[in-house]
């Protein structure tokens, strides 16, 4: 699928939506009015089987400002062995502003998926997105016994890498486990923000209200840039039981940090209210 989105006068527009295979964008809309342009991006099948490749390549104009999110949890299948992969690819123009909001991951026992994600920015665009997954249906009685994941998320500006991440899970893995690993927690999640509202001094602050207990657990950092010009990347994880906790602490997180990161208001995405 492509997706690429433009400002034109006062509106960012879906100028681009191609899409071969199931994945779709059914319409552009417009909950905080016409400068921001919402996409939810659906995939008919429900979840991803072993040999599947999907494809996400998407393009952030000049000026304008993209949120990005699902309806759903994306399901990773029991594949055998079969590696399933999801590739995104994002690029951001001068001054584009990007929510990238996914539901979370499920990864069903004997799934291999491959999730990899990749943004580009160019001076001035600011960034905010994050990824959860949970290994296993903890809700249906099913552990995550067999399988492994590997995921990669990359950001750059101008060809510069800024923060750079691969992980790898293995089912049998001890570190599953380990107090230095997951700690026996089902959920883990990240969340990334770009740009000059990026620092030390957020963070901080961010850090003294973070959960730290037996069902969820969370910390933060700031990774700030040696290189002159490159803007500072600020990162929190998140280990929880539960799905439901893990967005709803990304989710006010996001909140808080659209107005130092992009400059507008939070306001909660309607679609997760329905």
């Amino acid at each position: 699928m492509r997706l690429a989105f433009a400002r034109r006068g006062e509106r960012t527009v879906l100028a681009t939506c191609q899409h071969q295979g199931p994945l779709r964008v059914q319409k552009a809309l417009y909950p905080e009015g016409e400068g921001i342009c919402h996409a939810v991006m659906l995939h008919p099948p429900a979840g991803i089987a072993g040999g599947d490749v999907l494809d996400i390549d998407i393009e952030v104009g000049a000026d304008a400002h993209a949120v990005l999110t699902t309806p759903g949890a994306t399901k990773w299948y029991k594949s055998l062995g079969r590696t399933a992969t999801q590739r995104v690819a994002i690029r951001m123009d001068a001054d584009a502003r990007l929510d990238w909001l996914p539901q979370e991951n499920i990864v069903f026992n004997q799934a291999c998926p491959i999730i990899e994600l990749t943004v580009d920015l160019a001076p001035g665009a600011t960034a905010i997105g994050w990824d959860t997954t949970m290994l296993g249906r903890h809700a249906a009685g099913e552990s995550w016994a067999e399988g492994r994941i590997a995921m990669r998320t990359a950001l750059r500006c101008n060809g510069q890498p800024l923060w750079i991440e691969s992980a790898a899970f293995d089912a049998q893995s001890p570190m599953l486990n380990a107090t230095t690993g997951m700690a026996g927690f089902h959920v883990v999640g990240t969340l990334w923000a770009v740009g000059a509202g990026a620092t030390d001094a957020l963070a901080e602050s961010m850090a003294e209200h973070l959960p730290y207990n037996d069902d969820l657990r969370a910390g933060v950092t700031c990774l700030t840039q040696d290189a002159p010009g490159l803007p500072n990347v600020l990162l929190l994880r998140v280990l929880a039981r539960r799905p439901e906790d893990a967005r709803a602490l990304l989710s006010q997180t996001w909140l808080a940090l659209r107005e130092p990161m992009h400059g507008v208001a939070g306001r909660p995405l309607r679609l997760w209210a329905t």
